[in-house]
């Protein structure tokens, strides 16, 4: 029977065991969005995770979504983020980067730039812009040539992640942000081939998956999705539609995984493992209460290769040891979760030896 504490082989990668770090938005990065010492000393205390799939990180500038979030479009970006690389890797640990490009959940105030979305629809709701909450702007929508340039920044972004050092990069197109954005049938109401249809909604997802695997390698890309989520001032109205094409086309991609972020309404794990062929991360989302029982079970029933774990990661530096020791689960500081410095960020303590 297969268990969370087996070693799986991911692409060329063999994983130490089957617990995924989910990717969580800290806010720790410096204003220029380089990563600092602190984060390497975060990540660093994690590494005894199967897999750690970093903080959403923009591939351009326009795409940061929330002041402290870090980049990989710069020289002093990529070297904030090698020393991570090399400080995980000194300890046997594989880390992913995710791409996270925001689209219009940002502000001028966090960039100077107004945001861009594939329709020029404004989000319900407000950001914090670094002192207090803004409403969201109205979008720019994307031209055909700002959606190539934004192309070409995820590229570029995962170009540099691999010279950086990563083991791969995911591709974040979940939650509401941009990637998500151009599949929502509310947030994008474009008459070109980037909207209408499902194929065309899906379209941009697909370039950029391959544009990326072209220069790093598909067995180095994974992808993020979360079907009929709401997140963001999401509306999806044809979720089996859309993701079962969606996931047919990544499926002869030859990815390194698909990330399911489970959604109240909708079995997004069992819809993707019947229409994924490859490697499966499955995150069962933030309404399960009893999340080390779902893991167990997806795993020794084949519904997922592997699960993440995102408050239990944050706040449990050490979760495989924990698990397999069964020993006492901290609980997540809420009140920090996006505060500066290490308090509920690198002070939570680990198992003594």
């Amino acid at each position: 029977m297969r268990a969370l504490f087996d070693s799986y082989r991911l692409g060329a990668i063999t994983l130490r065991n089957r617990i995924v770090m989910a990717p969580m938005t800290r806010n720790r990065a410096d204003e220029n969005g380089d990563p600092n010492e602190l984060m390497i000393e975060y990540y660093t205390q994690r590494a005894s995770m199967g897999l750690i799939i970093t903080e959403g990180t923009a591939p351009e500038h326009v795409g940061k979504a929330y002041p402290g979030i870090p980049g990989m479009y710069s020289d002093s970006q990529s070297l904030g983020w090698r020393k991570i690389t090399d400080s995980v890797h000194a300890l046997n640990g594989t880390i992913f980067l995710q791409l996270m490009h925001s689209g219009r959940i940002s502000h001028k105030k966090i960039t100077g730039l107004v945001p861009m979305s594939p329709s020029a629809i404004k989000p319900a709701g407000e950001i914090f812009t670094g002192i207090t909450n803004d409403t969201f702007e109205i979008p720019l929508e994307m031209s055909l040539s700002d959606i190539e340039n934004t192309r070409l920044a995820f590229v570029g972004a995962a170009k540099r992640a691999i010279d950086a050092g990563f083991d791969g990069v995911e591709i974040h197109a979940a939650n509401g942000y941009l990637l998500h954005q151009f599949l929502a049938t509310n947030s994008n109401l474009r008459t070109d081939e980037y909207g209408g249809s499902p194929e065309n909604r899906a379209r941009y997802i697909i370039e950029i998956v391959d544009s990326i695997s072209q220069i790093i390698g598909s067995g180095r890309v994974g992808i993020r999705l979360s079907p009929n989520g709401k997140f963001n001032d999401i509306s999806e109205n044809d979720v089996d539609e859309t993701y079962g094409y969606l996931m047919n086309e990544l499926s002869s991609k030859g990815l390194a995984y698909l990330h399911l972020a489970q959604q109240s309404g909708f079995d997004g794990i069992a819809f993707a493992r019947s229409h994924f062929r490859g490697t499966l991360i499955a995150n069962s989302g933030y309404g399960d209460q009893n999340k080390i029982e779902t893991a167990r079970r997806i795993i020794e029933e084949g519904q997922a290769d592997l699960f993440s774990f995102g408050r239990l990661a944050l706040a449990n530096p050490d979760l495989p040891k924990r698990l397999a020791s069964d020993a006492h689960l901290i609980s997540a500081d809420s009140k920090s979760f996006y505060s500066r410095g290490p308090i509920g960020y690198t002070d939570y303590p680990h198992l003594a030896p």
